[in-house]
């Protein structure tokens, strides 16, 4: 999570550039692939904390808020914290210099959570909160099945048959959240995957393929190319 606490300038996320000012904050999710500026001018914080931190400190009711906020299919990267983000640094701040370190993870982890919760109502005002609908946990589950075994299956009716329903429900269900089909959120996320290890590995396009569910060179690149106008080789060389 970045917070700006002064300046302007941009990050990016995914390969997307994001404009940033006083106040921005960054939602970045385990797996999103990010890079700053190289002469930055602005100043903030990066506040890192991994899955296993919120599964073991933070309540089970707000972790299904927390993990909405950083679903970055239907969650905005970039939310407008300015009322809240001074406060929860200096308390952050005042509890990490404290001698006294009784309990200080549980106190941390409190303030984190309540942080995030602020930001996710906050997210939430702008369109309608769609974690609420009663088809989110379908979808939800869809997505992390797809992040799971994209590498072994881009068939819709196996991800239907994982999930026990019909195909041309699940598809009514995606493109309830994501206004396109399931087939097109597969690819996109291999395709998002590809990019990701594109910009962030040493890999031969070979590797690459093969990593994210293609035996043959050919395929891959036909497939990227398909949904990209581009070559796997083109994109990198224009990173």
């Amino acid at each position: 999570m970045l917070i700006v606490t002064k300046g302007t300038g941009s990050h990016h996320v995914d390969l997307k550039e994001y404009p940033l000012k006083k106040g921005t904050v960054l939602k970045i999710a385990k797996g999103q692939v990010h890079a700053f500026e190289e002469n930055p001018s602005y100043d903030g914080f990066l506040i890192v904390f991994t899955e296993e931190f919120v599964l073991q400190y933070f309540s089970k009711s707000s972790i299904q808020y927390i993990s909405h906020l950083y679903n970055y299919h239907i969650s905005k990267t970039a939310v407008d914290g300015s009322n809240f983000n001074e406060s929860f640094i200096e308390q952050l701040k005042d509890e990490l210099e404290l001698e006294n370190t009784y309990a200080q993870k549980n106190i941390v982890a409190k303030l984190l959570e309540l942080y995030l919760l602020k930001l996710e109502r906050l997210s939430q005002t702008d369109h309608s909160p769609k974690q609420q609908q009663k088809h989110y946990p379908v979808f939800f589950e869809f997505k992390n099945l797809v992040e799971e075994k994209y590498t072994a299956t881009r068939n819709v009716k196996d991800y239907a048959d994982m999930l026990s329903i019909s195909t041309k429900h699940l598809n009514g269900i995606v493109k309830e959240f994501t206004l396109n089909t399931a087939k097109h959120f597969i690819d996109n996320l291999v395709i998002l995957e590809t990019k990701r290890a594109i910009a962030s590995s040493n890999y031969s396009l070979k590797e690459i393929g093969y990593a994210v569910g293609f035996d043959e060179v050919t395929n891959f690149t036909k497939f990227f190319k398909k949904h990209t106008g581009t070559t796997p080789k083109l994109f990198k060389t224009g990173l």
